[in-house]
């Protein structure tokens, strides 16, 4: 009988019933003891086409189970009982319905069958993720959830457009395997692009998610990004430009993620970065390079999100997550400390670590596809990923200088959400054969070889003396409270002011040429009165002898018009 429900409807009917319940740690528990339900539920799942339903004579499938949307919806259950748990001491019933509402809306998503479907929740993560960044109730972070809002809605909308077209040339909706030959697949592709963050269409993720809530952030890093990858997986496998797009992404946020000073910030450039190596696998579109692209995902999920937990503890108990504001926390919060290092070290893929058993299958894909300039960008990605995230987040927080300031221990909650976390990206990279066993195909590929684990201590040893010399040497950026400039200045701060410049001059003009019509009118006015008024020259008393002239004249006028006619 549950295998008939969508799993996504669990998580909105608890949407309804959460605002019923009183604050407290029964309504808690419900929220931690769901997406354990919803977990069992998709791991029990046959695969097929379990529920398919009419819409106003579309065929809608709401639940298509194959093992590419089963490895998503696992993970993201999983993402759902660490931010929920994480989010044990919240007492904001708005958050918390947004969260459940996000979650659900993104495994509705990945289960869908067809583009209508996906078009419906895809929306729905749109709508529901924004309330946890307008949730700070602050100007800024309303200010910036209408920035996101309006760029996730119009993802949205540019997915409408490209289904109705795409019906309208096939009469098909189903959402499967496309190719970029016509308006629709276009306008597809770049929906899908705009939630997975491609370069020049990436700010809204560095915008949007420091400025949520210490819990919204955690629950954002895992869903929106994740279900775009998930969307070109099935969508745009094996699409050539997408090889191109990823090592892109993999390579730019490196430097924006050394200067920058927020360390959450730092975590949503490191995000971007993460997502170039999916992206790629995506690209390559062999069975090796999207078993990569999944496993990436499910591992950068937990780690990611245990990174942005660690952050979130900090400016939790410090009120502060600038890394000129940090340093020395180790002292008293030394559990988060440690906590924070397991991430760090499976995002830059030591071995033993998640990101380790991952991570390297893409790279394979790219070695053994003879693309070396590709190949090479990654790895200096994945060389650049332990300095901006591996080496910095740590240190400037934890270690590094010490800012004096001495917190409490991260609350109980927290630290078993960072526990839950830390055990997963362990215990993944000590036995990857579980992970391996979801992947959407067969898995043929042995990451613990010699030449592997000895190349890759090789190139993580090599950025840890870079990153070392940097910083002895003073050509390291140093942590300064800084506003970094990004491509979104071009339409925050220089677009606003080019629209006023240009809008100004419109208006000179406008006025310019309205007087002048204006003067030419008053003219013309004028010379009506002065022949027409009450004391013009029409409205004079004529001589007879004129009268009988001008009667003559148009007399005259009106026989040689006839004769002419």
């Amino acid at each position: 009988m549950l295998d008939q429900i969508p799993t996504a409807f669990l998580f909105f009917a608890l949407a309804l019933i959460v605002p019923l319940i009183p604050q407290g740690r029964a309504r808690a528990a419900l929220l931690v003891a769901l997406p354990l339900l919803a977990g069992w539920q998709v791991w029990t799942l046959p695969e097929g086409n379990l529920l398919q339903v009419g819409f106003f004579g579309f065929e809608l499938e709401l639940m298509r189970v194959d093992r590419l949307a089963r490895a998503f919806a696992l993970v993201f259950t999983l993402a759902a009982l660490m931010g929920n748990l994480y989010a044990w001491h919240v007492r904001d019933t708005v958050q918390q319905v947004a969260a459940l509402l996000y979650a659900g809306s993104a495994i509705g998503a990945v289960f869908a069958g067809d583009l209508i479907t996906l078009f419906i929740y895809w929306e729905g993560t749109a709508l529901a993720s924004v309330f946890l960044i307008w949730a700070r109730r602050t100007v800024g972070a309303y200010h910036t959830g209408m920035r996101y809002l309006v760029i996730q809605v119009g993802s949205g909308v540019l997915l409408l457009a490209g289904v109705a077209l795409m019906y309208r040339q096939t009469g098909d909706i189903a959402f499967e395997r496309m190719t970029l030959g016509s308006l629709a697949t276009w306008l597809i592709f770049l929906s899908f692009g705009i939630k997975a963050a491609f370069p020049l269409l990436h700010n809204w993720l560095q915008d949007s998610y420091p400025a949520a809530t210490v819990t919204g952030t955690v629950i954002l890093s895992a869903f929106t990004t994740k279900l775009a990858i998930y969307a070109l997986a099935r969508g745009f496998a094996g699409t050539e430009i997408l090889i191109y797009i990823g090592v892109i992404m993999t390579i730019f946020p490196v430097f924006f993620a050394e200067i920058e000073n927020d360390m959450r910030r730092v975590l949503a450039y490191s995000l971007n970065n993460q997502l170039g190596f999916m992206v790629t696998g995506i690209g390559f579109g062999t069975e090796m390079a999207l078993n990569g692209t999944v496993a990436h995902a499910f591992v950068h999920i937990i780690y990611k999100s245990l990174l942005f937990m660690s952050v979130g503890a900090v400016l939790f108990r410090t009120g502060t997550s600038k890394a000129s504001e940090l340093g020395g926390l180790y002292r008293t919060m030394p559990l988060t400390a440690i906590f924070c290092l397991v991430g760090a070290a499976s995002i830059s893929a030591f071995p033993l670590f998640s990101g380790f058993v991952a991570k390297s299958m893409v790279l394979g894909q790219a070695a053994e596809s003879g693309r070396w300039v590709v190949w090479g960008g990654l790895v200096f990605a994945s060389a650049a990923v332990l300095s901006h995230s591996g080496i910095k987040i740590p240190f400037f927080m934890f270690f590094g200088h010490d800012s004096g300031k001495r917190p409490k221990e991260a609350p109980r909650h927290m630290l078993w959400a960072m526990g839950i976390a830390a055990a997963f990206s362990v215990g993944i990279g000590v036995s990857p054969a579980p992970l391996y066993a979801i992947l959407p195909y067969a898995v043929d590929y042995v990451p613990y070889s010699l030449g592997h684990v000895v190349g890759q201590l090789q190139l993580l040893l090599f950025a840890l003396l870079a990153f070392a010399w940097l910083y002895r040497s003073g050509i390291h950026p140093p942590e300064v409270r800084a506003i970094n400039l990004d491509t979104d200045w071009t339409y925050r701060w220089l677009l606003p002011r080019l629209i006023r410049a240009v809008a100004g001059v419109v208006a000179a003009a406008w006025g310019a040429q309205a007087a002048f019509w204006q003067r030419r009118l008053k003219r013309f006015i004028d010379g009506l009165y002065y022949s027409h008024g009450p004391e013009g020259r029409l409205a004079t008393t004529w001589p007879t002898g004129a009268m009988v002239i001008w009667i003559a004249v148009l007399l005259a006028a009106t026989l040689i018009v006839n004769f002419l006619c």
